[in-house]
Parts: structure tokens; C-alpha cells; sequence
């Protein structure tokens, strides 16, 4: 109950499209804010999205509608940057609620879309941000991005990273033949190409690579995976293990060596700061955020898609055991000091109980 002279709280949504339960960077964000929330004191109801976005269909975005529309007329809804970002204007002009997105990459700069199609994402999602009277994104280069390139004003944008759970420092393998992890969804935007490219340059060093991550989500891509790894006569060392459970994906950072990220973009890279809170060294990308995540030390940085970097900076840590030892060290420093997801949800409170503070008239 509000004190005599407040005002009430408006009633507060997440809108989700999809599975919640989908083993991605951005569902595992929806579902850490939902538990952490309520330590906030703000109550935080999901609303299920169709699946069909961000390439919906009419009937998806009619269903969307009127699922928004349902909701009370005061509402504040938190909308996932997937679904939001193809809203059409009318569709946000109609609901009389006011809609946050949450943006943890532009559309456009997923990697697949043909140019055409980038621009039209880019356009569309363009006009719908400029609807949001405030926008959370996940990273400070994502902000920067949607203040440059989206003409988002800077005073309406709010960061709130992701958090992460404090975890058991990584005990490795053991093993003569390192072992490599890599962790995420199997799409063209997390390089794993580059990676393998990379990688059939060091065969003649002792490595292992697992990769986590849905394989399901681009059957395409995976079937081209698969086809590279054989090309490259290393079906023996490079295994893919699809999605895993908690305590198996646990199981499989404490026994690696080395984590590896090659994305050519990212609006965060939560698997990075995950290998961070484990101290394991990384080798990554520069792509989007990723560089920014990882602080200077924790491991190598390296510009995306460029297969002879990556194997430079493969090769050094394979090769140099004091230099992985100085990288771990980093990163277990820096893993101590990450934010936890009671820190990214009292952040995301503040916006939604205050939604028009960084709108100008």
C-alpha cells in the first residue's frame, strides 16, 4: 500500500515471446530477473509471447496485441528487445500501457539476415525505440550503439548487465590435452566457423574442444559445422554436446582448461562472465560487447572473424602455461567482483517504477 500522499505503483509485466525455458543468453536474463525480483519489492507478472518473433506473422503480432491490450490500462510492461524491436508503430501507438524494451543486441545485427533484410529490421526497430519513453539494454556498447545508430537519446537509456551467481573456481582436466569449451546457441553469429578454421591450424598441439549450445535452433548451421569438422580431419577432438543440463554445463566448466568465445557480435556474452566467476582464462572476440566484458588479463582479445588472430591467441595460451595461469588469476579477480542478479533487478526496478524520468517534452 502506498503512504498517504504516493502514488500507487502501476501493475508491472514482462513480456516474453517464446519458450522462458529456452537455453539462450536472453531467456536465462528473463529468468534470473523474474526469481530476483521480488527481493526488489516490485511484482514482476509474465505475459507469453507468440514464438514467431523477431520474423512474426500477422497473426502473431494480433495475438501480441491483444494480449497487451488485456493487461490494466496503467501498466508498465517490460518487453523482450526480440519481440519489441518489430512492433509496429500503430501497435504501440494503440495500447495505452507503456512499453519498456529491453534490448540486448539491435535485430539487424544478428548475422543471416540478407542486407535488405538487416535494413528493414534495423528501420522498423528504429521506430519503435523512438515510441520508448525509456530502454534498458544489457551492455554500455549496446547503449552506445542504440545512441548512435538508433537515435535513442542517451537520457533514456539504462544499463543493467547481467548477473551472475558466485561459483566453485574451475579445477580443470588434469590432462596433457587441454580442454577447450566453448558455450552457445549454434548460429552463424557466434563464429564458430572462424573457430574451427582456427583451430585446424593447431592440430599439431594437444587440444580438445566441447561445444555447448542448442543445435537445434539453425539445423543449417549446425549441418555446416559438422561438414567444416570433418573437412578439417577433426571429428576426433571437436565434439558438440548440444544443450546440457545445469549440473552437466557445471560439470563441464570445472574440467576445462580454456574457455573460448568467437562470436562476431554480442550484446553482452553472459557465458563469458560465466567462465569469469569459474576463473577459467579466456581467448575472445572483440565482437560487439564481448570485448568490453572481458576485462584486460583475464586472456586474449582478438578482432572477429579473423581466423589468424584467433590462432595466434589460441595458440599462445595453449602453449604457454604461464600465461594461462596469469589469465586465470585475472579472471577469477575479476569474477569476484561481477554483479549478481539482485544488482540487475534493483536496477530494472528503478526504470519501471519511474518510466518517463528520462523523457524530455
Amino acid at each position: 500500500m502506498s503512504a498517504p500522499g504516493e502514488q500507487a505503483q502501476a501493475p508491472t509485466f514482462f513480456a516474453v515471446p517464446g519458450d522462458l525455458h529456452s537455453r539462450t543468453g536472453g531467456y536465462e536474463y528473463a529468468r534470473q530477473l523474474l526469481a530476483a525480483m521480488p527481493a526488489t519489492g516490485l511484482e514482476l507478472n509474465l505475459v507469453q509471447l507468440p514464438s514467431g518473433f523477431p520474423q512474426p506473422t500477422p497473426a502473431d503480432l494480433r495475438a501480441t496485441e491483444q494480449a497487451l491490450a488485456a493487461l490494466p490500462d496503467a501498466a508498465v510492461v517490460l518487453v523482450d528487445g526480440l519481440a519489441y524491436g518489430t512492433f509496429p508503430a500503430g501497435l504501440i501507438a494503440r495500447l495505452p500501457q507503456t512499453l519498456i524494451p529491453l534490448v540486448h543486441h539491435p535485430l539487424a545485427l544478428e548475422t543471416g539476415p540478407t542486407a535488405a533484410e538487416q535494413e528493414r529490421l534495423a528501420a522498423a526497430e528504429r521506430e519503435a525505440l523512438e515510441r520508448a519513453p525509456a530502454v534498458l539494454v544489457t551492455s554500455v556498447p549496446t547503449a552506445a550503439v542504440l545512441a548512435t545508430d538508433y537515435a535513442v537519446p542517451p537520457g533514456r537509456i539504462t544499463v543493467a548487465v547481467p548477473g551472475t551467481h558466485a561459483a566453485q573456481r574451475a579445477g580443470g582436466s588434469g590432462d596433457s590435452v587441454l580442454s577447450l569449451l566453448a558455450v552457445g546457441t549454434l548460429t552463424p553469429r557466434k563464429g564458430y566457423r572462424v573457430l574451427i578454421d582456427a583451430l585446424a591450424q593447431l592440430s599439431e598441439l594437444p587440444w580438445r574442444l566441447r561445444i555447448v549450445g542448442d543445435t537445434d535452433r539453425s539445423v543449417a548451421e549446425f549441418d555446416a559445422l559438422t561438414a567444416a569438422v570433418a573437412r578439417a580431419g577433426l571429428a576426433d577432438r571437436i565434439k558438440f554436446a548440444g544443450l546440457l543440463e545445469p549440473a552437466a554445463l557445471e560439470a563441464a566448466f570445472q574440467a576445462s582448461d580454456l574457455f573460448v568465445m568467437p562470436s562476431l557480435y554480442e550484446g553482452f556474452g553472459m557465458a563469458l562472465t560465466e567462465a569469469m566467476a569459474r576463473g577459467l582464462p579466456i581467448v575472445s572476440t572483440t565482437g560487439g560487447a564481448a570485448g568490453h566484458t572481458v576485462p584486460d588479463g583475464a586472456g586474449s582479445k582478438v578482432p572477429p572473424a579473423d581466423v589468424g588472430a584467433l590462432a595466434a591467441a589460441l595458440r599462445t595460451m595453449l602453449t604457454d602455461p604461464a600465461a594461462r595461469r596469469a589469465a586465470a588469476a585475472a579472471s577469477w579477480t575479476a569474477g569476484q567482483n561481477l554483479a549478481r542478479w539482485t544488482d540487475t533487478a534493483a536496477i530494472v526496478a528503478g526504470v519501471l517504477r519511474a518510466p518517463n524520468k528520462g523523457r524530455t517534452p
